[in-house]
């Protein structure tokens, strides 16, 4: 279970970079994929499969969004490890 607000970033993160990664692999599927809802929204879905670079394109800037994201929430380790130290104790490492 996602307990902390740090959590839930990292996990927006990684959906994040995954759908760009899988829109740069097969843009028509990932628009498809995403076609449910409102009638606006099914509308923008077929305009992006009919436009498979646009589609890459925003997928790549998911994915470096993503990464920014997850990496902008890091906590910088201390010289002496000991934050290390608190997330392995924080996930029942002693």
């Amino acid at each position: 279970m996602l307990n902390s607000a740090r959590q839930w970033k990292h996990f927006a993160a990684m959906l994040a970079i995954g759908d760009g990664v899988m829109a740069i692999i097969h843009p028509t599927n990932d628009a498809e994929a995403w076609a449910a809802g409102p009638e606006w929204w099914n509308r923008s879905m077929r305009f992006f499969k009919r436009c498979p670079t646009l589609t890459r394109l925003i997928g790549a800037a998911q994915i470096a969004g993503g990464i920014w994201w997850a990496l902008s929430n890091e906590t910088p380790a201390s010289p002496n490890g000991s934050e290390e130290q608190h997330d392995l104790e924080g996930a029942g490492f002693s």
